[in-house]
């Protein structure tokens, strides 16, 4: 069997290297500031020496050591909880919210990141301590790209065509092509949204997309991103100006409006499409309709 010592570092090393791996700042910047960086570091860190120390302490028979793996799980319930206050404090400042079910979904994603790291600090442990530094090695490599498989999300592109929509008013209704949004009474806010807005319109491609879109914490989630990506032409009470989305029920079709800082359609169709479907968003209709009919 391999040295326990080199099994204990290889497993932290790697462990560590893949949270350093999963700690992605993307185009929502969340998160992008040091103390969010040294926090999640930290912890991933604590996740890759617990996994690191549980086959040595197995082989070793110090079976109480194991029971660190379960300090381990209340302190990263502490972290989902720690992500979810954090976020929900800033929605007091954001302009265009994410919705309690992104943030929820953003401190799940968190909390299991540092199940991912121990599982690769283990995998690498274990496979150093039985056989070889070199299987260790091979085995968390492999968890590492199992974890990065798993963190990618299926996003709204993959369950929805997107489309330019054309911005009109109706008397002092504003339609996306055949979509009512709302009511505008002011002429001038009408001529502003006619020059600066932007139309989307997304069709499910079948009925579970259909569900997802329909989901309010989704279409909140579409609004908060495209808003970080394009920004808003808009400040604090301009009601007129805040970017929507509403949904045709007859279709399931879905519109957008906003009024961007930078007028590309380009950018904000790109910007829909990138948006991670919500996991408590997921449509299930195909399975709900597969399991009727087997009990029919």
């Amino acid at each position: 069997m391999g040295n326990p010592e080199l099994a204990i570092l290889l497993g932290f090393a790697t462990g560590f290297l893949a949270r350093l791996y999963l700690l992605r700042s993307d185009y929502r910047q969340y998160p992008s500031y040091p103390h969010g960086y040294a926090s999640h570091l930290a912890l991933g860190a604590i996740a890759a020496f617990i996994g690191a120390v549980v086959i040595p302490a197995v082989a070793a028979r110090e079976y109480t050591a194991v029971t660190f793996l379960t300090l381990a799980a209340q302190q990263f319930r502490e972290v989902r909880d720690m992500e979810r206050k954090s976020l929900v404090s800033l929605e007091e400042v954001e302009l265009v919210r994410r919705g309690n079910a992104y943030i929820e979904g953003i401190a799940k994603i968190f909390e299991a990141r540092n199940y991912m790291v121990m599982a690769v600090a283990v995998l690498t442990s274990g496979g150093t301590r039985v056989v070889a530094p070199w299987l260790g090695v091979l085995l968390g490599a492999a968890g590492l790209g199992l974890a990065a498989l798993l963190i990618d999300q299926e996003v709204v592109g993959d369950v929805a065509r997107i489309r330019p929509g054309e911005l009109r008013f109706d008397g002092p209704g504003l339609f996306v092509d055949d979509i009512f949004v709302m009511n505008v009474g002011l002429q001038q806010s009408r001529e502003s949204i006619l020059d600066y807005g932007l139309g989307a319109v997304l069709e499910p491609k079948d009925d579970d997309a259909r569900d997802t879109l329909a989901n309010a914490g989704q279409r909140q989630a579409i609004l908060h991103d495209v808003s970080v990506v394009l920004g808003v032409r808009r400040d604090v009470d301009e009601p007129e100006f805040t970017p929507l989305i509403r949904r045709q029920v007859a279709t399931g079709r879905v519109a957008l409006y906003i009024v961007p800082m930078e007028k590309d359609m380009g950018s904000l169709l790109a910007a829909i499409g990138r948006v991670p479907v919500l996991e408590s968003s997921r449509g299930r209709a195909l399975k709900a309709k597969a399991g009727r009919l087997a009990a029919d």
